[in-house]
């Protein structure tokens, strides 16, 4: 061992730097600031390996490090200062935790010495951060650096994925430290994958094997395990029809036979009302919303209920379920994918499409071909996506943008789905899916918004010109807040409570960033519109005029049974 008088000491900024490109970070978003100052000045000697993507707003950078880690699988990474900054990213943090984003945010700290003292900017991030991260760390010495971040990495991507808060403080990013790569397989008392139990497999194999109605609900943790073949084979095998979850919906292509669309309060009639039919729900990598479940006193009570899940900690904590498969879904569905015997159930099967024709004739084809010269939300969606061959990466803000997206957007590739599912963060879409051109600058991406969404992170525009972010955002404007109009609508006897939006000219705003637009109020501009976006290297808004009082349709309403959807307003 080296003389400790001999070894080469570098600034716990400096450590900091190393230690990302160590544990393979090639992709910050941030924004400097006092606290954060001399990570920022290190980081101008990295940037031949560390692209650093200036966002406009902290909360941009989350939503982009959670866009880049949910289309490359690997972890995002945010670079903030102290106070406000720090506060800033909070939203982001609560989302990425929810929706179990794999995501370090390392902020700025004022110097030990003034901790606990009000100094300015100081703000206690690791006691407001605790209970919406897996960890909430503060780094006090320079020589704790590599340690730190190393254990960050491996608590955030192992397991059920999520957010991690490492606290900076400003003397431990400007002393002097030996500097050693550090890596962490291991914490104790934290178990991130439990090991399958045979007895379980078993069990769920005969439960499947003797079902004359299974219905199989697809969640994220499929996307997150990297488990899409072998859900393929899973319900292959058995014959299974499969609904997914709003973030599930990319990881079965949308035109295999078996997935019957998607679950929840504005999801696809047949495996919303099946739920109340089938004798055994096998749901993989979901964690019982209550969006997807409805009133749970009536939610697959004739039902033998099989849950696969990573996290111990789900397993009846919504739903009460009669077996646990718990362990790493690649794993457990293989494993009792071979224990099943083959199976057809055309008669179940064929009930699936009495519901489609159904929705086909009331919801659907109104939707996508309506008599009304008004643009539909709908219809605009589904000629994107059929634009793009449906193998676009969709990325959505919050609202009826959201609902109607996900159900007219089709997808033939994995990781193709981004959108705030269980925080439901209106602002999430642009920056999102400015990270999300960054995890795979080998995609088309694009970002259907409302028009009050897209308001609350517009500042990103400025991100996307300057990085020339090739985002295809697609504005679908009927100058309201739709989704609360529709409830207005629906349950307070319309009374519009500051639901209409007095909206800027869009077209003068982007033309204000250099990124090229075009507004449509036809059929006609419609499809020139949407053939020119694509057609464009580079970044481009498609303001859609769509009908002002337009509805996501079916819906659940709120309280009502799973199986109780309405099809119609």
């Amino acid at each position: 061992m080296a003389d400790s008088k001999s070894e080469v000491l570098i600034t716990g900024a400096e450590a900091l730097m190393r230690s990302l490109e160590h544990h393979g970070v090639k992709t910050i978003f941030g924004y400097p600031g006092g606290s954060i100052m001399p990570v920022y000045d290190a980081l101008y000697d990295h940037l031949d390996k560390l692209h650093h993507i200036l966002v406009r707003h902290e909360q941009g950078a989350t939503h982009a490090a959670q866009g880049f880690a949910r289309v490359s699988g690997e972890v995002g990474v945010c670079l903030v200062t102290s106070g406000p900054g720090a506060t800033n990213t909070i939203t982001g943090i609560s989302d990425a935790m929810i929706d179990s984003t794999p995501m370090v945010v390392i902020a700025g700290q004022v110097g030990t010495g003034f901790l606990g003292t009000d100094a300015f900017q100081e703000v206690d991030l690791v006691g407001i951060t605790q209970p919406i991260t897996k960890w909430s760390y503060q780094i006090r010495r320079a020589e704790d650096v590599a340690w730190a971040v190393a254990r960050a990495f491996y608590i955030a991507r192992s397991g059920r994925p999520g957010p991690v808060v490492l606290d900076f403080a400003k003397n431990a990013q400007v002393d002097k430290t030996a500097y050693e790569p550090v890596k962490v397989d291991y914490v104790r008392s934290y178990v991130p994958v439990p090991e399958p139990d045979e007895e379980a497999i078993r069990q769920a194999a005969e439960l499947i094997n003797h079902a004359g109605r299974p219905l199989v609900l697809v969640g994220q943790g499929v996307e997150l395990g990297n488990a899409q073949q072998e859900l393929r084979e899973f319900i292959e095998k058995a014959d299974m029809p499969a609904g997914c979850t709003l973030l599930g919906l990319s990881a079965l292509p949308s035109d295999h036979p078996l997935n019957k669309g998607m679950l929840g309060m504005h999801g696809n009639l047949g495996p919303n009302i099946n739920t109340n039919k089938c004798d055994v729900l096998v749901a993989v990598g979901m964690r019982f919303d209550d969006r997807v479940t409805g009133r749970l006193d009536t939610y697959a009570k004739q039902a033998k209920i099989i849950h696969f899940d990573i996290d111990p900690a789900e397993i009846n904590k919504n739903v009460k379920v009669d077996l646990a498969v718990l362990g790493d879904c690649k794993e457990t569905l293989t494993a009792v994918t071979r224990l099943l015997h083959p199976a057809k159930h055309k008669a179940w099967l064929d009930s699936f499409t009495v519901y489609e024709q159904v929705e086909e004739e009331k919801v659907i084809r109104p939707e996508l071909h309506p008599a009304s010269p008004v643009l539909s939300m709908g219809e605009v969606v589904r000629a994107v996506s059929e634009a793009t061959r449906h193998e676009a990466i969709l990325v959505t803000d919050v609202g009826q943008n959201q609902m109607m997206s996900a159900r007219y957007f089709k997808f033939t590739k994995e990781r193709s789905m981004v959108t705030s599912g269980g925080l439901g963060t209106m602002g999430f879409g642009l920056p999102a899916a400015i990270g999300a051109t960054f995890g795979r600058p080998d995609r088309t991406v694009c970002v259907f918004m409302g028009d009050g969404g897209l308001q609350m992170n517009l500042q990103e525009l400025g991100t996307v010109m300057e990085q020339q972010a090739p985002v295809k955002m697609i504005l679908l404007n009927n100058n309201y807040l739709g989704n609360v109009r529709q409830w207005q609508a629906m349950f307070f006897n319309h009374r519009y409570s500051f639901t209409p939006m007095m909206n800027p000219d869009y077209l003068q705003i982007a033309a204000a960033y250099g990124i090229p637009a075009k507004r449509a109020f036809t059929r006609a501009e419609l499809k020139q519109a949407i053939d020119e976006m694509l057609s464009t290297k580079g970044a481009f808004l498609l303001e859609a005029c769509v009908e002002r009082e337009g509805n996501v349709m079916p819906m659940t309403p709120p309280g009502g049974s799973v199986n109780q959807m309405l099809l119609e307003c």
